[in-house]
């Protein structure tokens, strides 16, 4: 197959980037031809003998929603003139104005904006009202991709359910969960010390954006104050953000480890005891997938898009991101039941194995030899259709023929 995949950035180090890396690497693999259309590839895979890389500068213009829509008429057009090319073409949310094969979705600015945590209002400033135009012009353009996609793939079930809420018929969607490392996230021992972390008491780790409250750090805290003696990590930047003042003036400051941003996450992983992550609004975190890899019980809730692959067995999943209590409780019976934490542990990586970025890879191949199978179906039953007026002697003007193709297609 001719593959062409059309997304800002194909690279290990970015969520979106990294699904569409495995994707592009898997492809490659199997042999087929893949171009990247996007402004940064990975030099493993821009380096293949299969692959074409065709970069598109990154605009400078101020904002990031002019930048976006100069990506998507810089796309559109070269789409335009290529289209023949391919047998299939595969785009991420709005990234072009160009109609695809496969819209992999990876997040949904109307859900967004509808799931009842947006925090942003027009009348709040420059700021807020910008962020408001934003997510709400996005949306219109996801909506309008998603109509003009042959194959919409949400990322999880709660993605698919926000594109169904936009109108796309469900029978159009194909849900294609996203992958983790499971070599490169697994259990194992790492001394704490080596992240300035206590050995002894049971240690959470949460990891997200500490600027903004989606991620719902703060009702972390706040069932921190109610479980005693148990200790958690927070990885992530520290820079405007209001979460050690709320751990001071909750008491439980000498509990909160804030270890900035880190790059072995992997290690840090290994090195606590299980992950928490009541995020209001998600898609489908890889961060979660990775906790799961590594053996760790996993405490989240339905807003988190992902969380429907989740088990009672290697985790819990609340109904809300703000049940501080029920937070709480789940955090006190991982620390305080040794022998249902370990079960959980267990489960959770049983759990991964069985969403790794392989499999996940594959099942983007098999939807793309299915698309390129139909359509050449559909060519060969065009091209027999007009080859039996010609046996027949019929006009074949050209007029006629494109009667005769569409008929002979829908027959």
């Amino acid at each position: 197959m001719r593959i062409l995949i059309v997304t800002h950035v194909v690279a290990k180090g970015d969520g979106q980037g990294r699904v569409n890396y495995e994707i592009a690497r898997a492809a490659l693999e199997a042999g087929h031809e893949v171009t990247l259309l996007g402004s940064r590839v990975a030099p493993e895979i821009s380096g293949h003998a299969r692959a074409r890389f065709v970069k598109i500068a990154e605009s400078r213009l101020q904002s990031r929603l002019l930048q976006y829509q100069m990506f998507a008429w810089r796309t559109a057009l070269w789409i335009r003139a290529h289209r023949q090319e391919f047998d299939v073409i595969h785009v991420n949310g709005f990234i072009t104005w160009a109609r695809a094969d496969v819209n992999a979705v990876h997040f949904v600015h109307d859900g967004w904006y509808r799931c009842g945590f947006y925090p942003f209002r027009l009348k709040n400033g420059a700021y807020a009202a910008y962020q408001v135009i934003f997510t709400r012009v996005n949306a219109w353009c996801e909506r309008l991709a998603f109509r003009r996609a042959q194959v919409v793939v949400p990322v999880s079930a709660k993605v698919g359910a926000e594109v169904c809420a936009l109108g796309i018929d469900a029978a159009r969607l194909a849900v294609i969960h996203n992958g983790v490392d499971i070599e490169e996230f697994r259990p194992g021992e790492v001394p704490r010390a080596r992240f300035g972390l206590p050995e002894g008491p049971f240690m959470l780790l949460f990891a997200g954006d500490l600027r903004v409250p989606r991620k719902n750090l703060d009702t972390v805290l706040r069932a921190l104050a109610a479980t005693p003696g148990v200790h958690l990590a927070v990885a992530g930047g520290l820079r405007n953000s209001p979460y050690p003042a709320l751990a001071e003036s909750l008491g439980v400051s000498n509990r909160v480890h804030f270890i900035g941003f880190i790059k072995e996450m992997p290690d840090l992983m290994r090195s606590v005891d299980a992950f928490v992550f009541p995020s209001r609004y998600e898609a489908m975190s890889l961060v979660l997938l990775e906790a799961l890899a590594s053996g760790l019980p996993v405490v989240t809730v339905r807003t988190a898009g992902g969380a429907e692959v989740i088990g009672a067995g290697c985790g819990t999943v609340l109904d809300n991101p703000d049940d501080a209590a029920g937070l709480a409780a789940a955090i006190a019976r991982l620390a305080q039941d040794h022998q249902y934490t370990k079960r959980m542990r267990t489960a959770a990586r049983t759990l991964a194995q069985t969403l790794t970025w392989q499999i996940m890879a594959n099942r983007y191949l098999a939807l793309y030899e299915r698309i390129a199978a139909e359509r050449a179906a559909s060519v060969g039953v065009t091209a027999t259709g007009l080859a039996d007026l010609a046996d027949a002697g019929l006009n074949t003007s050209p007029a006629t023929t494109a009667t005769a193709a569409v008929t002979a297609a829908k027959s």
